[in-house]
């Protein structure tokens, strides 16, 4: 009896879920349907470009593949964002930080190419921490290190945002 009735439950609640990477709402693969999105430069605030031109670089990349697919463009994504440098600890001998953390603050936005509808917006927030040491060059190098880290992990949030609204778009007219 337990048995029969655990099938039942899993069988009755097997149709609520829909596997991300799986086949849309409206039948297109969602490799398609991630590559039919246009990214536009990141806005970043003054000073803070390479964060915005690694992100972008990453979405590219993890959207289209390569940024040259001829998949028809059907969406823009639009992003705002920021980052902030924290250091937890400093040293009490020498009273340099001995660690940096890198914040950063992507706002985005789906929309339909011509901008009239927006499919789906939010904010993508993570962390990289970095240590960092006397000698400058390799302190400016684990920065930068972190950025990329940043980016790939800000990109990823928002693909995977991005994907799981796209898979329940259905085509217009249906």
């Amino acid at each position: 009896m337990r048995l029969a009735l655990a099938a039942s439950l899993a069988l009755s609640v097997s149709a609520c879920f829909r596997p991300l990477y799986g086949p849309t709402a409206s039948g297109e693969s969602m490799q398609v349907a991630l590559a039919s999105v246009q990214i536009d430069d990141v806005i970043m605030a003054q000073d803070q470009d390479r964060l915005g031109h690694y992100l972008r670089s990453e979405l590219i990349f993890g959207l289209d593949g390569s940024g040259q697919n001829a998949t028809p463009k059907r969406y823009r994504l639009k992003l705002r964002g920021s980052e902030s440098v924290t250091t937890p600890i400093v040293s009490s001998t020498t009273a340099r930080a001995e660690a940096g953390t890198i914040i950063g603050t992507i706002n985005f936005s789906l929309e339909n190419l011509d901008g009239t509808k927006v499919v789906t917006e939010g904010v993508a927030t993570s962390t990289a921490t970095y240590d960092r040491s006397i000698q400058r060059f390799a302190s400016l190098r684990a920065a930068r290190d972190a950025e990329i880290r940043l980016a790939k992990v800000l990109a990823d949030q928002i693909k995977t945002r991005i994907a799981s609204v796209l898979a329940v778009i259905k085509p217009s007219g249906s």
